[in-house]
């Protein structure tokens, strides 16, 4: 009878032992296809991250030649200008319309380009407009004059810094500290710690954006403090103004 009850016992525990393992088992393939799930999630999100850097390394790829071409044409401007003068010698009369020429051209592209500073380059051209129409100036140092600030115009498009500038936003002008990159990128901070960037519309218009984002915010707040520390090289993640 003893015997029996000891089977009995034997059986029943390692039916316990069974059923322990198949749990285990169970919860073990659970938490694996959990990780499989996450996996999977992972490498979707990754594939996303990488479609997405392809794209703005093809924009700021264009954004790049689109701003080669403008100082392609600047630099060209200033080659017509010096051919020009070496060709009008001594005449103010024949240098004048060219100069003027010149100025018209530098001054287009300066109100319909990157909103930088736009009404004291502005003031810059029209100051030297004016003074070689009233003759203010000598045409020979008009074209010294203009020669010069064409090329800080180029120069501007290679430097990076911070400036304070007076812009546009939300229909009022504030006065804002502004990160330039080149002419492709302009973030700004205004004193009541609103943070965006300048972005361009497909109309070709700019504009100044508040960021919605609480993480492009601290992004842009660092680029500001690296600056601040003129650390002007290294890696830096910012918000892409180029996506639309």
């Amino acid at each position: 009878m003893l015997w029996v009850v000891g089977l009995v016992f034997a059986g029943t525990t390692q039916a316990s032992s069974i059923e322990n393992l198949a749990r285990s088992l169970a919860k073990i393939r659970g938490e694996v296809e959990a990780l499989q799930t996450e996996l999977d999630l992972e490498k979707e999100k990754h594939a996303s991250r990488i479609t997405a850097l392809s794209s703005q390394l093809a924009d700021l790829s264009v954004e790049e030649r689109r701003q080669k071409t403008a100082i392609e044409k600047l630099e060209q401007s200033l080659k017509q200008l010096s051919e020009v003068s070496r060709q009008a010698e001594q005449s103010g009369e024949q240098l004048k319309p060219v100069v003027l020429k010149v100025l018209a051209i530098y001054k287009q592209y300066v109100l319909s380009g990157f909103p930088f500073k736009i009404a004291d380059r502005i003031k810059a051209i029209e100051t030297l407009e004016d003074n070689i129409t009233n003759q203010h100036v000598d045409p020979n140092k008009a074209v010294n004059q203009t020669w010069a600030l064409i090329e800080d115009e180029i120069r501007l498009s290679k430097e990076n810094g911070l400036y304070q500038q007076t812009i546009s936003l939300d229909g009022e002008k504030v006065l804002a500290d502004v990160a330039k990159l080149g002419t492709v990128f302009l973030f700004f901070q205004t004193r009541d710690n609103r943070t965006g960037m300048a972005r361009q519309s497909e109309s070709g218009e700019w504009r100044f954006e508040i960021t919605k984002s609480s993480g492009d915010a601290e992004r842009i707040a660092r680029l500001f403090d690296s600056l601040k520390k003129q650390i002007r090289q290294g890696y830096f993640e910012l918000p892409n103004p180029l996506r639309k």
